[in-house]
């Protein structure tokens, strides 16, 4: 995580530029500024702080509940400016959209755009239908027997040496191991942390 005193808070007149991106997608959601204060609450508690000039001290979301999580703060090459990887918990954006920049229909790949699918219908309204994914949420009995078929159909394809099916299984393993994480809170950008930790980076 970041050094505060890494941070050149005199070249910004007290503050530090903040470029806010969605750990899992890679989406940017927003810029803003954070003083000395600001950068060591979102330490002490996990979630994004910022400064505002007519508020100062703001923690993204109090009102709002669209909190950013921290998963990493990074500094760059001169220090005025922090990279924030977040999980966020709802829109950025005031207007209410994802991101405050014009990219919500990026497109996103692979398991950063499985995660953000399984967020999205977590968060569905109820009258807009029980997906299987919200289904999966809600019955843990049902999660974990499919998580296990999952794994046992996997191991038969492996043993079989049909890498098209293994494929396949290995797909369907990783979606509803997603689902798990997600049922218990986390997200893929907890993992990803973990295995960036692993292999030595911050």
């Amino acid at each position: 995580m970041i050094d505060v005193e890494s941070l050149n808070f005199e070249k910004g007149g007290g503050l530090v530029t903040v470029v806010a991106q969605d750990a899992n997608t890679g989406l940017v959601l927003m810029v803003a500024h954070a003083d000395r204060a600001a950068i060591i609450r979102s330490l002490e508690t996990g979630e994004m702080h910022y400064h505002s000039r007519t508020r100062g001290l703001w923690h993204k979301g109090q009102s709002s509940g669209n909190t950013q999580k921290i998963v990493s703060l990074h500094a760059d090459c001169d220090g005025d400016a922090v990279l924030a990887r977040v999980v966020p918990a709802g829109p950025a954006c005031h207007t209410g959209t994802r991101s405050c920049f014009r990219q919500d229909d990026l497109p996103t790949r692979g398991l950063a755009m499985l995660d953000a699918i399984i967020m999205q219908r977590a968060k569905a309204d109820a009258a807009e239908g029980e997906s299987y994914t919200r289904k999966l949420l809600g019955d843990r009995n049902l999660r974990l027997k499919k998580l296990g078929e999952e794994a046992a159909e996997l191991v038969t394809a492996c043993a079989d040496g049909d890498a098209a099916r293994v494929n396949e299984e290995a797909a369907d393993l990783f979606y509803h191991a997603l689902v798990a994480v997600h049922a218990t809170g986390g997200s893929l950008a907890d993992v990803e942390a973990i295995l960036d930790r692993r292999h030595g980076r911050p």
